[in-house]
């Protein structure tokens, strides 16, 4: 893991991988890479407006955990950007099949289930006549 972690902050270590690509697939790699660290600030942004600007929730502390909750993904989806941009990039250098990955999936499944579990909340707030 922490080898995994030198190798984000050492292009050196990444140049003497494999042949030098075509530069076209390290810049969209470059691109996917920033789409996603938009997407982390995306969320980190959700997170502090949802602790600033939500009203009081029905069910008591649900804003503080939906803003932690927006926070801590964020976070995880800029360390799983760089971590994916790494993998990608070594594995073009070295002619290799890119690395899968079920991140977008589970960040899909997981911005899902809040969005279900804030229509709970509204319609129990609605339902309760507050």
């Amino acid at each position: 893991m922490w080898q995994a972690i030198r190798r984000w902050f050492d292009p050196s270590d990444l140049d003497s991988v494999g042949t030098t690509p075509d530069y076209r697939f390290s810049l969209a790699n470059e691109r996917t890479f920033l789409a996603w660290l938009r997407t982390g600030l995306a969320l980190i942004a959700g997170g502090l407006a949802a602790a600033q600007f939500l009203p009081p929730l029905p069910l008591r502390h649900l804003r503080e955990a939906i803003a932690v909750a927006l926070l801590l993904l964020g976070g995880t989806v800029a360390v799983r950007a760089v971590d994916h941009w790494s993998r990608t990039e070594r594995a073009i250098r070295l002619g290799d099949r890119l690395p899968a990955s079920r991140f977008p999936a589970v960040l899909a499944l997981i911005v899902a289930v809040g969005a279900l579990l804030l229509v709970v909340a509204v319609l129990v707030r609605g339902v309760s006549g507050r």
